[in-house]
């Protein structure tokens, strides 16, 4: 819980802001134009790429540990800072947008640093369902900002209500800022980095933490050592050179996950109220009641399915997710151009659809984080991470151009179906490249650039890996 805060904080941070969006553009809170309301998502959103890019560098060069403190540090300045704008002059817009953009490279550093840590410190029976898990409660963190930022837009004068709202990411944020410092770093991380001394330590507390649960450790196999060397640090473009040259199929595979679940996401949820009010004429009041159904949806697939990818497997799960949640949403299509849907009727084919789809987009996170070798393992994270996040953000421009005037279904229909063979094609990737990492040590999956074995007199990783 203490290292997934960093989902339930970027899930509630969208939601908030897309809550007060109208109330900013008012003449007694900071009277923005419609535009630049939208332009502090789109920083936001370019700020969570940068963070990543930087962070997930200084995490696999400082430490899981050092970055997801300092991440949710810069996340709290940052949305803290976003509620004190105190005008609409160019001076204090340049102020909201700077705040937005720090805001967003808390978190963007979060998802590299944090899936780093959980898959380096979970064991390897539990990583899939406990990476899943944390990764699908953005979708808590939604359903957190839908409420509050209701209940305070009707209890508060606007003026008030809109910093309120931006402040309930950062009380949350301080509880667990406190919690995190008790967490250990990534012995993976110290051993690689030559502070053997360092990850003894942090083994010999978790084993202890272990064993005062009554349950008995067996010993480590002896063929499973390995001696590694400190690696030299390497930059994102010869990372991103080495990813595709030596792992060509995972970095397919992992791109093409991570860009099939942006692209569709975005998509959608930033288009859903468009949806609604134009189709079926919900007002915009009661949208985010439309917004919590779907939100539970989401929140759901990750916990109930997450398992599954531990025990059926990931080939099957993460492609039998997206192949389903395409085949689903192509359904719904039919039905929506057909005139067969409500308003309600709507939101219950996707509450189905993202049950299924949240489950294997989570997986995408899992997947990037796991099958590259622990030296580049946070960057791995921070490269797909930004690729998606261009890919992703082209979603609610197509999307909303075809949603229009609301006049012309047949062309969200075609856009519907286009969404459902993205999906489609991220499963059947899946069947041609994915990995069967379930139940496998990291090192298993993929070795550390620089390791041997003893006795060896060649590093595994100086070759070019077979995979």
């Amino acid at each position: 819980m203490a290292l997934g805060v960093a989902w339930i904080l970027d899930g509630l941070e969208i939601t908030v802001a897309s809550g007060v969006a109208d109330t900013l553009t008012h003449p007694d809170t900071l009277n923005l134009s419609s535009a630049a309301v939208g332009a502090t998502a789109s920083v936001y959103l370019i700020g969570e790429v940068v963070g990543a890019l930087v962070f997930g560098r200084m995490s696999d060069k400082l430490g899981r540990r050092n970055l997801f403190i300092l991440t949710l540090a810069v996340y709290l300045i940052g949305s803290g800072l976003t509620a004190f704008t105190l005008g609409s002059g160019g001076g204090w817009i340049a102020f909201l947008y700077l705040t937005r953009f720090i805001a967003g490279a808390g978190i963007g550093g979060e998802y590299a640093a944090i899936n780093s840590a959980i898959d380096e410190l979970i064991p390897s029976k539990y990583r899939g369902r406990v990476d899943i898990a944390v990764n699908g409660t953005y979708w808590a963190g939604a359903i957190i900002g839908t409420l509050g930022t209701y209940i305070i837009l009707h209890a508060f004068e606007p003026s008030l209500a809109w910093r309120l709202g931006f402040l309930l990411g950062p009380v949350l944020g301080l509880v667990i800022i406190f919690v995190r410092r008790n967490l250990p770093e990534s012995p993976r991380w110290q051993v690689m980095n030559g502070r053997v001394e360092e990850a003894e330590k942090s083994i010999d507390f978790i084993e202890r933490e272990v064993e005062a649960g009554g349950k008995k450790l067996p010993p480590v196999d002896p063929s499973k050592a390995m001696v590694l060397t400190p690696a030299d640090d390497i930059g994102y473009l010869a990372l991103t050179r080495v990813l595709f040259r030596d792992y060509p199929t995972r970095s397919i595979y992992g791109a093409t996950l991570m860009i099939t679940q942006s692209f569709l996401y975005n998509a959608i949820f930033f288009t859903y109220t468009l949806v609604l009010g134009k189709f079926y004429g919900v007002a915009a009041e009661s949208g985010p009641l439309y917004l919590i159904a779907f939100c539970v949806g989401n929140l759901a697939g990750p916990l109930l399915l997450g398992p599954l990818f531990d025990t059926v497997g990931r080939k099957k799960m993460i492609s039998g997710t997206y192949i389903l949640s395409g085949v689903l949403l192509a359904l719904s299509a039919l039905l929506f151009n057909a005139g067969a849907l409500t308003a309600l009727t709507q939101t219950l084919c996707w509450c189905v659809i993202f049950f299924f789809a949240s489950a294997g987009a989570s997986a995408g996170y899992l997947t990037v984080s796991e099958i590259f070798p622990l030296e580049v393992r946070a960057k791995a994270i921070a490269v797909f991470f930004a690729i998606a996040q261009c890919f992703g953000a082209l979603g609610p421009v197509v999307y909303g151009a075809l949603i229009g005037t609301g006049d012309n279904p047949f062309q969200l229909f075609i856009g519907y179906l286009i969404g459902a063979a993205v999906m489609i094609v991220g499963g059947l990737v899946t069947i041609a490249f994915g990995v069967a990492a379930e139940g496998k040590s990291l090192e298993d999956i993929a070795a550390p650039l620089a390791a041997r074995r003893p006795g060896s007199t060649r590093a595994e990783g100086s070759a070019r890996p077979t995979l």
